[in-house]
Order: C-alpha cells, then structure tokens, then sequence
C-alpha cells in the first residue's frame, strides 16, 4: 500500500490550475459540450487526443469517494489534469455498498493506437480508520518486481503522477465532506493481465498486469515520448542491476542476431527502435560505461549520415552513404547509379560484392558510423556498432566493438 503524499499532489492539482485556459464549454446540464475533444497535428493528419489511464483511475477515485460519502449516483466528474486541461469524464459500472464504492470510467486513447483503448479502469474506495489514504493495484494492475522504476519492488505498477492525481481528488472530496477517517482505494483494470503481455511490462519486469502511466493526464496521438521514456527506464534498469555496459538494438532483428551470433540471453539488451540520438543521450545522463550498437544494415548504414532518428519519415541517406563510399573505393559512374536505384539496402550491397568492394566500403562506412556515434556521445561513454544483414551476416564493426562485446558478457556472468 502506498499513502498519500500531500505535497505532490497538492503540486499536480497547483498546476493544473495555472494552466488551465477555460476554453471548454459547458452546457446547461454540466456535461462539456466539446466532450474532451482536442486536436494535434502529426504527419500532415489532424488527430484526436485522448486521457490516460491515470487520468480515468483518478476520475474514478474521485466519483467512488463522492458517491462513498454522499451516498448519491454521480453519472460524470471534472477532473484537473496536470498538463492544464479540465476532463468531463462520464462514470459506468457502478457499484454501492456499505461504507464501499466502485465505479469505472472508460479508456479514450483518442487517436493513438494504444492496446488499452477502450478498457475500463475501476476505483473502489473504502472507508477505514488508520486516518491515512492508502493506494494499492488490484486485478489487471501489475506489480514491479525489478529496480529502477517510479515504484519500489512489490509496489503496483501506479506511476507517481497518477498517484498524486488520484488521491488529491480523493482528498478534496473527503474535506468536503467534512470527513476526518482514512480510506483505501485499489485501482483494477480486468483483462490487463492480457493486455499487459502486449506491452512493454515484461521487459520491465512488470508482471500480472498493466501499468497506470500518464504524466499529463492526456494522451497525444502518435507520441514519441512513451517511447523514449521505456528506452530510458530499460536502461536504467541495466544500470541498477549492475550492468554498466549493455547492448543497444534498434528491434528484433538486433535480439535475433546477439541470440544466434553471441549466445545473448535476453537480459543485457535495450530497444531503442529508431530513437538512437535519444538512447545515446540517456546512456550519458544514466552514466552508463558503454553501449555496444548491433543492428540491420538498412537502419545503420544512416548514422553513417549523421542520421540519429533511423525512421524513414525523418530521414533515410541509406543509398547515398553506400554510394558515396562506392564512389571512394573507386568504383565506375554506372555502378554508382546501380546503387542509387536501388530498392533495398540488400541490393546495394550485393551490387558491391559483384564490384568486389564490399568490404572497402564497409571498412570507411564503419568509421564514419564510428566517427558520428563518438560526437553524440563525446567523452563520457564507450561507444561502438555491428552492423549485419541476416543474408550477409557481420558486415562491420567499429574499432572497440570486440572489446565492448566481452565487457557486456563478462557483466551477465
């Protein structure tokens, strides 16, 4: 169980209030005529914001605890996000008992392709006479069992930001109620066990559920900050559990090949998916001792560029690095265009194996990788890269790879 911490949550509730531009409209009903309906721009689209599900576990809370202490159906709650928008969010599910109530708000991911959209998040409340709010996970919230997170080990998955929101709301519903006791409040989420698996959690070490996340209280469409926010909780991780030095992949490919070419075991390696700028910033500020880069040749070639975000909406460079370098190596105009049309990083490079330069080219390739990789990271990280195809196998490394690699084993013994 976790109690309540005044100070943080009278913080959230502080900002909420200063951010908070009043633009909503509401009808002669109460309810938010704009029904939480905000907008974004991502990739020349219009979409739809939703909330977190620290923002329905806190409506929720905050509905179980009027209706606890009112003894009245509420049908819909405002609540006071920290990024400064007030939600109307309506209340389903409910259940009324003696000195006990649960109820449910239901999960809007708006546009955002979120595996909980959709799921109900349940707060029960229940009076007790310790003086104290107690927070806890139920059904379908997971437990951490791994250090490094927000939470200590054995704790709910609850992040610190929904706490806070949660049990503020709690709290100014028993103040006006004039209520001087304690209450519990356990948060569920049915179904989130399977959920759960669909996830990061597991890489986490987050086990039997999901986790009630959110820092603003609002969902962004597409957002890249839940992204790199795992990148750097995996990483932290590592770091906690002594491993100083690990790998850096960008998905599956780079696990596959650690697995069949270095007898990886699953324990040593971070995702960072396109995101390697952001993971190598995260290793520096972690204080990590070295990151040891494996990945598909269609994705590092482009550091090569100087390209630190691999996605190819952001850029791609992939047949430009491998043309220029052919065109070092000494290879014929002809075949330099051959490589510039071609589809597929595969194709370029068998082009250079039939020119026999495949090797020249990966030797200057490599150190320009080596060379970017060491100007993000500057002094205070060892850095170093593999770069394979599953066809080709390892096509190159850079200077300290070798070195890297047995540091990395000799921390999983």
């Amino acid at each position: 169980m976790w109690e309540y911490p005044c100070v943080l949550c009278t913080a959230v509730a502080e900002k909420g209030k200063s951010l908070y531009n009043g633009k909503s409209k509401i009808g002669r009903d109460g309810v938010d005529t704009m029904k939480n309906s905000r907008f974004v721009w991502k990739d020349q689209k219009k979409l739809r914001t939703g909330y977190t599900t620290g923002s329905c576990a806190a409506a929720a809370a905050k509905a179980a605890a009027r209706m606890l202490f009112s003894g009245s159906e509420v049908r819909q709650v405002s609540l006071m996000t920290p990024a400064g928008i007030c939600l109307y969010l309506d209340i389903e599910r409910i259940e009324i008992r003696k000195g006990w109530v649960r109820c449910a708000v239901k999960k809007d991911s708006g546009d955002d392709p979120d595996v909980t959209n959709g799921v109900y998040v349940y707060a029960s409340v229940e009076r007790n006479d310790s003086g104290d709010i107690r927070l806890d996970g139920g059904e379908g919230v997971g437990r951490v069992t791994r250090k490094g997170l927000e939470q200590k080990v054995g704790e709910a998955a609850i992040n610190q930001a929904p706490r806070s929101m949660i049990c503020y709301a709690v709290r100014e519903e028993m103040e006006k109620a004039g209520y001087a006791g304690g209450v519990d409040i356990v948060i569920s989420i049915p179904g989130g066990d399977v959920l759960a698996q669909k996830t990061f959690n597991p890489r986490l070490g987050i086990v039997g559920g999901l986790s009630v996340l959110g820092t603003s209280g609002i969902v962004e469409p597409m957002s890249e900050r839940a992204l790199t926010d795992t990148i750097y909780l995996e990483m932290k991780m590592r770091k906690e559990e002594g491993c100083g030095c690990c790998y850096l992949v960008p998905g599956n490919y780079g696990e596959e090949f650690l697995r069949e070419n270095i007898g990886y075991k699953g324990e040593q390696a971070v995702k960072c998916s396109n995101y390697i700028g952001e993971a190598i910033d995260y290793a520096l500020r972690l204080s990590m001792e070295g990151i040891l880069l494996v990945g598909h040749a269609g994705k590092l070639v482009k550091v090569a560029a100087g390209i630190m975000n691999t996605h190819s909406r952001q850029a791609d460079g992939r047949m430009e690095v491998l043309a220029a370098h052919a065109a070092m190596a000494g290879v014929r105009k002809d075949t330099v265009k051959r490589i510039m049309d071609a589809v597929t990083t595969l194709e370029a490079i068998e082009i250079l194996e039939e020119e026999g330069v495949l090797g020249q080219v990966m030797r200057t390739v490599m150190e320009r990788i080596e060379y970017h990789l060491r100007q993000r990271a500057g002094n205070g990280l060892e850095i170093a890269a593999v770069v394979f195809t599953k066809e080709k196998g390892i096509l190159g490394k850079t200077s300290e790879a070798d070195d890297l690699i047995s540091r990395i084993q000799e921390m999983g013994r």
